[in-house]
């Protein structure tokens, strides 16, 4: 048997790797902007997920704090976002 290749992008098999013959998408560059765009978006999730905690962790600290850190968070976040 034979190894065989299958294209990321138009699953075309072939083989030999490297550029697909089809469509013509370079394998290792394909996979390398899937797994990057793949970080982005856990990089995203996870700084939403850290600013909730964030706000759930002001909240319950209000009566202690006299919710001066949640106010500042809710300022720098306002300017963050600009």
């Amino acid at each position: 048997m034979t190894l065989r290749y299958e294209c990321p992008s138009c699953k075309h098999e072939q083989r030999h790797g490297g550029t697909c013959d089809k469509c013509g998408v370079d394998f290792l560059k394909y996979i390398n902007a899937v797994v990057s765009a793949q970080k982005n978006e856990a990089d995203a999730a996870r700084e939403r997920l850290e600013q909730r905690s964030s706000l759930l962790k002001n909240l319950l600290f209000v009566p202690f704090t006299m919710g001066i850190p949640l106010i500042r968070n809710l300022l720098v976040g306002s300017n963050r976002d600009r």
